[in-house]
């Protein structure tokens, strides 16, 4: 009984994190998948979601906390400075993450959107990085170095500790139901097709007297706002938020990973690829003996990307191709309306 009861803990625990990934997939799906933005400054939008819910949900520590203790002391007290400790205000936080993210992503686009793909992603890079530094050195709000813990669960009193995490798995599986209707709608609509056509061709689109720059900000500013709601997953159920949390690793290549293995410009492959990529980076551990090594999971991870690019480079679920009608069945259509 214990075995079963510690499978399911683990299972819970899986489906939380991948879950978080495959929102951030889901927001690069959005800017690679579809508009052709080489993002590599991912982590940046990760870190503004979490921090900002952080902070707006944070009660302040107090100095005789055993984790101050640990931490050294002489913690700020302005650290959560808005106090809004409320479960409901989970959602106060999300919408001041989206809000941040999309500012944000709005400025920056602005600056660097025109740059050509290969210097848009160094420039991106280099903007992760900078927000990272940042809150390592911020010690007002974000407690630098230290940290922030004791993040509020979200409904966190309605469920027991053992149990909580079947309830915040559940409430991950279904924000990703709700992002991916959203997205879906929103790529299957004209504007969605105006994102497509920038992706295969900027030239042909902006001939076609469509404002490429403009559509290629929306799109930017759509995706950084959901990594900025998997920054605040993740925040709230992690309950722990330090700048290494956001290195390169595990904030910006692991996510291009699950990208690559799911199928770049589909939903459904982003998602998927999230849940396969982190179960092999995860389920390494219980290998025995050497291949227990934490190395084996770089390799493992490689190698699968390896086999996806030479044996189905579009990904597991990859992009469905429209068809165009051949000219005989435009004439066929057209005699059936006529007959009509």
């Amino acid at each position: 009984m214990d075995f079963i009861l510690s499978v399911f803990n683990y299972l819970s625990t899986y489906v939380v994190i991948a879950g978080i990934y495959a929102i951030f997939s889901l927001g690069l799906n959005i800017h690679w998948g579809f508009t052709g933005i080489f993002n590599i400054g991912i982590s940046a939008f990760f870190a503004l979601g979490a921090y900002t819910a952080a902070i707006l949900t944070s009660s302040s520590p107090s100095p005789e906390m055993f984790e101050d203790f640990i931490w050294g002391g002489n913690l700020p007290q302005n650290m959560g400075a808005f106090n809004l400790g409320l479960d409901l205000w989970y959602f106060a936080g999300m919408l001041g993450a989206i809000l941040i993210c999309g500012i944000a992503a709005t400025i920056i686009g602005w600056i660097t959107l025109k740059l050509r793909d290969d210097y848009f992603a160094i420039s991106s890079l280099g903007l992760a990085e900078t927000v990272r530094f940042i809150f390592l050195n911020e010690k007002w709000i974000a407690n630098g170095s230290r940290g922030m813990y004791r993040i509020p669960k979200f409904l966190g009193d309605w469920f027991p500790p053992a149990y909580y995490n079947y309830f915040y798995g559940f409430f991950i599986l279904l924000l990703i139901f709700v992002l991916y209707l959203i997205v879906q709608r929103a790529i299957n609509s004209p504007w969605g097709r105006v994102l497509k056509s920038i992706r295969e061709d900027e030239i042909a689109t902006a001939a076609g007297g469509k404002n490429v720059f403009l559509f290629k900000l929306q799109s930017f500013v759509l995706g950084a706002c959901i990594m900025g709601i998997g920054g605040v997953v993740y925040a709230h159920g992690i309950r722990y938020l330090d700048p290494l949390t956001f290195d390169p690793l595990m904030a910006t290549f692991i996510i291009w990973a699950m990208l690559m293995v799911g199928g770049s410009g589909n939903n459904k492959g982003a998602i998927i690829g999230a849940f396969i990529v982190w179960a092999i980076w995860t389920w390494t551990d219980f290998l025995p003996g050497f291949l227990a090594d934490p190395n084996l999971k770089f390799f493992m991870i490689g190698l699968l990307i390896t086999l996806v690019i030479v044996f189905k480079p579009e990904g597991i679920i990859g992009e469905k191709k429209v068809k165009l009608s051949s000219k005989t069945d435009l004439e066929s259509d057209k005699n059936v309306k006529a007959t009509n």
